[in-house]
């Protein structure tokens, strides 16, 4: 009788912290199939992007106290991307890396401050096809994880039988409500237009606070990331990490000046 085959290995990351029920969701999905490992900011670590800590030591914690039962779970005093870093060479190359579920979309411009993404960035560094799930908020600020992780677990294994192309990873965004379909999108033009709020405090000095209004000019689009999600869909965006410009650059050949 031959072995059965080997069960692949995954590491979950987020942003939120590993106490956030959204990665709990995950990370309990993917079990069902694959050997999981869990390594998480300990404190919640939000629109960081795609910081690496390098001035200071950083500690990699076993915590049981989590609620993961059977899977190995990692707390890191660091970003997301940290955690990446972390978890590939102290636990071995996994097969595939997955960041979330996210508290709250990561949409259009989000794409770029988002520490769920910058997750799944880090692991494409690192050789590792990956993977971002975000999830957007009913009015009343409420998740329910079940309908999303139980997606996220079959596209995971679609990912691992097929593969990515190099430095391109899926973004994945679920609706609030549980989806009516799926779609797959570009990214879009949502941003967050920011102000500031300028207050004082009780000895009479100046401080801020950085506001914003969302906007998405393109929201009615069903083409786009947010378009998808706000129709009831989930979105699945793949994202090339490539930023060079590679239409503008026989034109500035032509007119920069030389040596």
């Amino acid at each position: 009788m031959s072995n059965p085959a080997p069960r692949p290995r995954i590491l979950v990351a987020n942003d939120d912290g590993i106490f956030s029920p959204g990665i709990k969701a995950l990370a309990q999905a993917m079990s069902t199939f694959a050997d999981v490992i869990v390594s998480a900011p300990d404190v919640e670590q939000s629109a960081v992007g795609h910081g690496i800590t390098i001035r200071r030591p950083l500690r990699f914690k076993h915590t049981a106290s989590a609620g993961f039962g059977d899977i190995p779970a990692y707390r890191v005093d660091g970003t997301p991307a940290d955690c990446v870093v972390l978890g590939v060479h102290l636990t071995g190359q996994p097969d595939l890396v997955v960041s979330g579920i996210n508290l709250g979309p990561n949409l259009g411009d989000d794409l770029t401050h988002s520490g769920t993404v910058a997750a799944a960035i880090e692991g494409l560094s690192l050789g590792v096809p990956a993977i971002a799930f975000s999830q957007q908020a009913t009015p009343a600020g409420e998740y329910d994880f079940a309908p999303g992780a139980a997606y996220a677990a079959r596209l995971a294994q679609e990912v691992l039988t097929r593969g990515l192309p190099p430095r391109t990873l899926l973004n994945v965004n679920f609706p609030a409500l549980p989806p009516r379909g799926v779609r797959v999108t570009r990214v879009g033009e949502h941003r967050w237009e920011d102000r500031l709020v300028t207050r004082h405090d009780p000895e009479g000095r100046e401080y801020h606070w950085v506001a914003g209004t969302s906007t998405a000019p393109d929201a009615h689009d069903p083409d786009t990331d947010y378009g998808a999600v706000e129709a009831g869909l989930i979105s699945v965006t793949p994202v090339r990490i490539d930023l060079t410009a590679r239409d503008l650059l026989t034109e500035l050949a032509g007119y920069v000046p030389q040596l």
